[in-house]
């Protein structure tokens, strides 16, 4: 039966090739598979060779290979788990099939005698050499079937699935391209010059050929690749871009602050700004006093004083008659934000509301009521400040901080509460409060011009003067009780010193009994010492008292888990102890880290780890003892983990790319942003076009 084409593969339904019903069509939903060209642009994850046949006795283990022999036994084994072991035999050699999950009928087809041709890795097990779960084929006429003329491609799958009918869908979906169906959507003098067009990239990749050189199509380096990759970089380029227009066809009102508002704050800090941070509060205060939003990401280093900059941004809203509001990815960052702000704002008469998701009954309402009627001007609170019952009287500005932590959504989300209140009052609808968004998670430089395209950056990149660098050490568990006397002795100098608790399962409950355990431990060998205990699983009231007593030196020991990670400033504390350091990436450790060496003090970082460590861990260990440069450590992070694990799992989602790399194709994004530029500026159908063939469904970008 003949395939009725729509006028292009985009419009095609997936359920109009041969062997796909409406159940098997649900399960390639799941993977965003739901027109023919959406199967093209699913593309391989890895390739197999299958194009030759290689002898038992030359086989190595953790190689891919086909193998083909006559089987010699076959037999249930008993062990810790049951198996079915197939004995496999050429004139070269033996090897064992072995299989967890097995039929009755696959036991009896794979009978003594039977000829049989098989793919799979070889492995070392209990019998010698064995493939696991191999796909086979018996091989029942003389002439056995012919072997592949192309490397096999592996997709990336779902349950249901299997990689034989991934293969058949992508076949019947290069039989169907056409110049007219699958088009280029990159002008001439915008694409890269790979010598492939599209139609021949989309080829290459699902079926290359034998001699395909696999070394570069798995570093994802091949011409065919990176043409791709430049068109999907693009793409998410022009999104983002798109998302920037259409925030500034908006209208703001321009803020500034009143110069007494100005002088009264800067004489009250007892500090004086560094060069760094009055340079980013002087691109801030431009931004600021333009008719369009300001949409700008701040990054520092931890200490470098970003909070203090969104204090002065703050005031420029305040000043101007309007609302700021301060987001926070947690209670305890959050309320790290509420002391400073009031410590700061409250003797200038600016009165500040507290917004939490547990924040309940009277309290609640009478926050919401001061919001609402304005008179609190500057609102301070974690994601809640989103939720629909929050409504704000007249919101200027919104600074977010810690912003990998929230994904595009939530951020826009915020920006709506201004827009929705000015739409539906007298002010006047259209206009959009002014962002300001911050990181101390440092962000190299080729991952936030791709990352962050809608957003300008400036990056305070000095710290304050007195702040001493933290020396790092990396210590073996079997030496924890060396550590413990350190931290006795420091404790005993009248130092603080924190304790962290690392799992690998992310569970709140598991984190919490782990980190009571290490502080009972911690006690019953450390007797003379306060010793506190904060956790996720605390309620917001008990985290309030167990730190303000670490702050105020009733506590020596704390012992916590990551949740101490951002916001808690203790001059005081000296030393930090991270267990199982290994666990976690750079970025987290930095800033960890970070808690430290806030005073005048030598400070100590001691990484517990517990050998042995993978290569990755004993990289991440070496480079946390070699730098303090946040920015050196975000580079190295990306490099060992990816992009997306340097974003944060939650920003993952907003950038999940199919095939560019941001580390491996930073060398495309100075052409991907000049492309962006000129595409919308001269074909801003085609830059619809694209994102429409790469974001199906990204009007996430355009219609938060």
């Amino acid at each position: 039966m003949a395939i009725k084409l729509s006028k292009s593969l985009d419009k095609t339904p997936v359920t109009a090739l041969h062997g796909v019903g409406q159940a098997f069509a649900e399960k390639l939903h799941k993977l965003g598979i739901r027109s023919v060209q959406d199967v093209l642009f699913h593309l391989p994850i890895r390739y197999t060779d299958r194009t030759r046949i290689t002898p038992i006795g030359a086989l190595q283990p953790f190689s891919d290979i086909v193998i083909e022999g006559e089987i010699r036994a076959t037999d249930i084994v008993f062990g810790k788990r049951r198996s079915l072991m197939c004995k496999v035999q050429d004139n070269t050699g033996t090897i064992t099939l072995r299989f967890f999950h097995f039929s009755a009928a696959q036991r009896n087809n794979l009978a003594t005698g039977q000829r049989i041709r098989c793919y799979g890795e070889v492995r070392r097990g209990s019998s010698g050499l064995e493939i696991y779960h191999p796909e086979y084929q018996l091989l029942k006429e003389a002439q056995p079937p012919a072997l592949e003329n192309s490397l096999t491609a592996i997709y990336p799958a779902t349950e249901g699935l299997t990689q034989q009918r991934m293969r058949s869908l992508a076949n019947q979906g290069l039989a169907l391209i056409t110049s007219h169906n699958l088009q280029e959507l990159l002008p001439e003098q915008l694409a890269p010059q790979s010598g492939f067009s599209l139609a021949d990239a989309l080829r290459y990749l699902h079926q290359p050929p034998a001699n395909a050189p696999l070394d570069k199509l798995a570093a994802g380096e091949h011409p065919t690749q990176q043409r791709l990759a430049f068109e999907e970089l693009l793409t998410h380029h022009l999104s983002l871009l798109q998302l920037r227009q259409r925030v500034q066809s908006f209208g703001t009102t321009p803020l500034a602050i009143p110069r007494q508002l100005h002088q009264q704050f800067l004489q009250s800090l007892g500090f004086t700004l560094t060069n760094a941070q009055q340079q980013v509060f002087e691109e801030i205060r431009s931004d600021l006093t333009k008719p369009q939003p300001m949409l700008r990401l701040v990054q520092g280093d931890v200490g470098s004083g970003k909070t203090v900059v969104a204090a002065l941004a703050a005031l420029a809203a305040v000043g101007s008659g309007k609302q700021a509001a301060i987001m926070a990815p947690t209670e305890i960052l959050a309320e790290q934000h509420r002391n400073s702000f009031e410590n700061w704002l409250k003797p200038l008469g600016i009165r500040i509301a507290w917004l939490t998701g547990k924040l309940k009954g009277k309290g609640r309402e009478a926050q919401l009521a001061a919001i609402a009627d304005g008179s609190a001007a500057l609102v301070v609170g974690t994601h809640a400040l989103f939720q629909d019952d929050v409504q704000f009287h007249d919101l200027g500005l919104i600074v977010i901080d810690e912003q990998h932590r929230f994904g595009v959504h939530q951020r826009l989300a915020l920006r709506e509460k201004g827009q929705r209140e000015k739409g539906s009052g007298e002010k006047g609808g259209g206009q959009h409060p002014h962002q300001l968004v911050m990181t101390a998670t440092p962000i190299p430089r080729t991952l936030a011009m791709s990352a962050y395209a809608d957003l300008d950056c400036s990056v305070i990149d000095e710290l304050p003067p007195g702040r001493t660098p933290v020396e790092t050490v990396a210590i073996a568990n079997n030496r924890r009780q060396q550590i413990i006397d350190r931290v006795r002795k420091g404790c005993s100098e009248k130092r603080q010193a924190y304790w962290v608790c690392t799992l690998v399962e992310e569970s709140d409950v598991l984190e919490a009994q782990a980190a009571k355990a290490t502080a009972d431990e911690l006690q019953l060998l450390l007797p003379e010492l306060s010793i506190g205990l904060i956790h996720g699983r605390l309620k917001a009231k008990e985290k309030e008292q167990v730190m303000a007593a670490f702050k105020t030196g009733e506590i020596d020991l704390l012992v916590a888990t990551t949740v101490i990670e951002v916001g808690v400033d203790v001059p005081n504390a000296s030393l930090m102890v991270i267990e199982n350091p290994e666990r976690l990436g750079l970025a987290q450790l930095h800033q960890l880290r970070g808690r430290v060496g806030r005073g005048s003090a030598a400070s100590y970082c001691v990484l517990l780890y517990s050998p042995p460590l993978s290569n990755n861990g004993v990289e991440r260990l070496k480079i946390m003892r070699e730098t303090n440069d946040g920015f050196r450590i975000a580079e190295k992070d990306l490099q060992l983990r990816g992009p997306g694990e340097v974003l944060g799992t939650r920003q993952t989602g907003e950038i999940s790319l199919r095939i560019a790399d941001l580390q491996r194709d930073a060398h495309l994004i100075t052409d991907v942003r000049r492309s962006a530029q000129q595409l919308l500026a001269q074909h801003p159908e085609l830059a619809e076009q694209l994102i429409a063939r790469w974001l199906p469904g990204a009007e996430r970008y355009g219609s938060v």
